[in-house]
This record gives structure tokens, sequence and C-alpha cells, in this order.
């Protein structure tokens, strides 16, 4: 097995990039060979470019993403990989029809929305109501019961860019609790202003699921400029109708699947190391940073590890399947899974630019490994965090049930100003900063795949 050796410069401190816990770490001497070698990475490039081209959009659970678990599976053997196989599921599907929306008065004009997944549908001749404007969504909810009989619900806010994107969690409620609530009183319909942060005319898409109780409702984005646009015709003080025609349906039992790889480890009993993303996609770009890059710099590194020699641990590569539609996946992965040993769980789904930060999820007594890692990925430009990792969608249930984690945390300035929309395209990808993912999580990969700890909280 290839063995971490130890670096004969004595510890370094790194001042403010790291937190006063791992402040001090001795570096690995093969971390630097594997960074630059990553550093002019193409693989990641080239899985990108094949996947969004090839195959394009793979919403989950049709046919598209259908092609792209065998598009996938071709290209790992491809690459080297072993043990390269698609695990089947099913799952009901929700299919998109016809979007439409128009302003009947005061002020007649078209708007550009996208329906949220799951749903309800309208007629093919669509529904007319008058509009009532909430600005945020606990206004929404404050609102009396069934005061929104026959009413369309439009929920507005203004969700502002953060690096580590965590004002989605706070802006994305109007999508995800939004069409329950509407339904509940008496809505016909909801609209809610897209969660993003561009200013283009392109609506952002995403899942949304219904709570016990409610009837599925139609629910859609309005792009941000349409939905400013809105609430201005709103202000002017008359009354708005609206005409809306969201035409899509669900099928029952339909296939998805993972793909899953590894790289061999030489120690079967040290347990194994997912390195994770999700292959299904929305409908309305080609899901280039979403999560296209992921699935790149997941398989992209395990190779770098895999060249600089046979590791400790197997690392196993987890394309998941259905993550935008609720993480069907993952619960797949882990009801085949779970019961194996997995050392250590990483996932990548935020974009592809830079790594700036990194947080650990590791058993009491592997400070050691942190502060190894955390001198490895320095140079990158990456610091520690003193947040608690968390995992993300893909890793969900191995996460809870006890993993070691750690977030490798993109810079996601940008992430929604494209997240789930058709501007969700190849361009958007920045090689540079996709080879320094590739460095980074080849680092980390390395020094956890081999460490000598046990990874274990047992």
């Amino acid at each position: 097995m290839q063995k971490i050796r130890s670096g004969p410069l004595a510890a370094l401190l790194l001042g403010s990039i790291l937190t006063p816990s791992l402040s001090f770490a001795a570096p690995a001497a093969g971390s630097g060979a594997i960074r630059e070698s990553a550093l002019k990475d193409d693989v990641a490039w080239d899985f990108t470019e094949g996947l969004t081209t090839e195959v394009g959009p793979r919403p989950a659970g049709t046919p598209q993403e259908a092609r792209a678990r065998d598009w996938a599976v071709a290209k790992l053997k491809a690459l080297g990989f072993s043990n390269v196989r698609a695990e089947s599921y099913t799952m009901p599907v929700w299919v998109r029809g016809r979007d439409e929306a128009r302003i009947l008065s005061p002020f007649p004009q078209t708007l550009v929305l996208a329906a949220l997944g799951n749903s309800g549908s309208t007629s093919d001749k669509g529904l007319e109501g008058e509009v009532v404007y909430f600005q945020s969504i606990a206004d929404l909810e404050a609102a009396p019961d069934a005061s929104l009989k026959g009413k369309i619900a439009f929920v507005d806010h203004g969700m502002k860019a953060t690096q580590d994107g965590s004002s989605y969690g706070y802006f994305g409620a109007a999508r995800r609790q939004g069409p329950s609530i509407a339904s509940k009183k008496g809505a016909i319909a909801i609209l809610i202003r897209s969660i993003g942060t561009d200013h283009h005319r392109v609506p952002h898409t995403g899942v949304q699921m219904w709570a016990k109780g409610a009837t599925p409702i139609p629910a859609a984005a309005l792009s941000v400029p349409d939905a400013e646009q809105l609430a201005r015709v709103v202000k002017r003080g008359q009354p708005v109708t609206l005409h809306l025609t969201l035409t899509s349906r669900m099928l029952k039992d339909q296939p998805s699947g993972n793909v899953v790889a590894e790289i061999p480890g030489s120690d079967p009993s040290a347990g194994l190391v997912v390195a994770a993303c999700h292959l299904d996609s929305w409908d309305q770009g080609t899901g280039a940073i979403d999560d296209a890059t992921g699935c790149a710099i997941a398989a992209a590194s395990a190779l770098q590890v895999a060249k600089a020699g046979q590791p400790r641990r197997t690392i196993r590569v987890l394309m998941a399947g259905a993550e935008e539609v609720g993480g069907d996946g993952a619960r797949a992965y882990y009801k085949a899974h779970g019961s194996e040993k997995h050392a250590l769980a990483i996932e990548s789904d935020f974009g592809a630019d830079r790594i700036w930060r990194v947080d650990f999820k590791l058993p009491k007594g592997h400070e050691a490994l942190s502060r190894r890692i955390a001198q490895a990925l320095a140079p990158l430009g990456v610091g520690a965090g003193t947040q608690e990792a968390g995992g993300g969608a893909d890793i969900a249930p191995l996460v809870k049930a006890g993993v070691p984690v750690i977030d490798l945390q993109q810079d996601g300035t940008r992430y929604f100003d494209l997240h789930h929309t058709p501007d969700d395209t190849l361009d958007k990808v920045d090689p540079e900063q996709l080879r320094q993912n590739v460095a980074a999580w080849s680092v980390t990969l390395d020094l956890v795949a081999n460490a000598s700890e046990t990874l274990s909280a047992n």
C-alpha cells in the first residue's frame, strides 16, 4: 500500500489562513506532486464537455438520465476505473409541459416563468385569477386561512449573493414551502420570484414537495426581471389579473439509477472513501455547473490518487441519480451499501469556482489528519474553517448514519446566477478554477485514502 510520508520541513504557522486548532501541520511529501499534477488536469474538463455535449439535460427518471448513466459507465471504464456499474431503482417522475403566463389587466404583457418540480397542472386552456402580492414567505404564512380562495399568490423577495451560499436556505423557503402554504389558504396557483441572484430573463426552477393535506396547485418561478415587473404592476394599485398555463404531469415507477466506480485499495478492512456528485440535472440548461463539474471533479481527483500509487482505502465514486427531485439516488445507495464500512464521504455539488475553505467532521482524535489536509490545501488558497462539515444531498444518509465527512467549500458568489436556469451551460465553467477544484480534491482524497488513522467513530 502507499504510505503517507512525513516531510522534513518543520511545521509551518499559517496565521490567519487556518484556525488556531489547525495552525500547525506536518505536510505529506507526496501532496505537492499530486497537487501540481492535478493543476494540469484535463480529465475534468473533458468529462464535463462530453457529458453536457453528448447527453445534455438529464432530468431525473427520464430517458435522458438513462443515456447519462450509459455515457458515464462507458467513460469511467475508458478512464480505467474498476467495478464500474449502474445500480437501478424506480421512482415517480414529474414531467414539464407548457409554461406560459401573461398579465391580462391592467397592463397586458407576457411573463417569463418556469414550473417548479411537482407543480400541479392547469388544463390546456390554463386558468385566470387575480394576483395577491406578498413581500415574503412570512407574509404569506400570516395571511388568514381561506383568504386566497380563487386567487393567484405571488411571493416576492430579493435573494442576495453570498460566497458560501448561505442565503439559499432562507430564501429557498418560498419555493420549498410556499406552494403548500398557498394551497392550504385556497389559492388556485402560486408564483414566486426565482431563487436566484441574477437579473437575466431566465427563471430558476427547482423541486418542491407538497405538505400533508395540501392539494397540488400550479406553481412556478418568475425570472427576476419579470418578478420585479409584476411587483411594479401590482404597486400601481389596480387589480391585477393574470392568465397562467402550466401543463405538467406525473408518471409512476420510472427507471432511474446511480453510477458507481472504484479505485481499489490495498486494505479492504480500512473502509471506503466515497467521492460523490449527482448525474441528473434540470431540463432547462445542460447541467454543467449542476452537477457535471462535480462528477468530473470526483472522477478526475480519484484518478490523480491512483496515478500516485494504489491507495490504502478504496475510493468509490458515486454519481447519484435523481438528486434534484429529492435525493432518491442517495437513499438507494444507502439502502444497497449502508451496511458496508465507510471511512469518509465527500461531495461536490456547488459549481466549479475556486475552493476557498475546508470544513471537517472527523471522529475525535483525528486532529492530526485535519492538520495534514489543511496544510496540503493551503498552497491552493484554501483555509480551514470553523464550521462542522455537513455534506450534501448525495451523501446525506451516510452522514446521518455517522460517516465522517469533509466539505471542500466552493466559491458560490455567482452560483445562484446560474442555478437551475437555461444559463447552466458549459461556457460558464472556468477551466482554471475547475483544475483548482481537482487539485484540492486530489490532495484531500490522497491523504484520507492513505491515512493510518482508523477513521472510525467506534
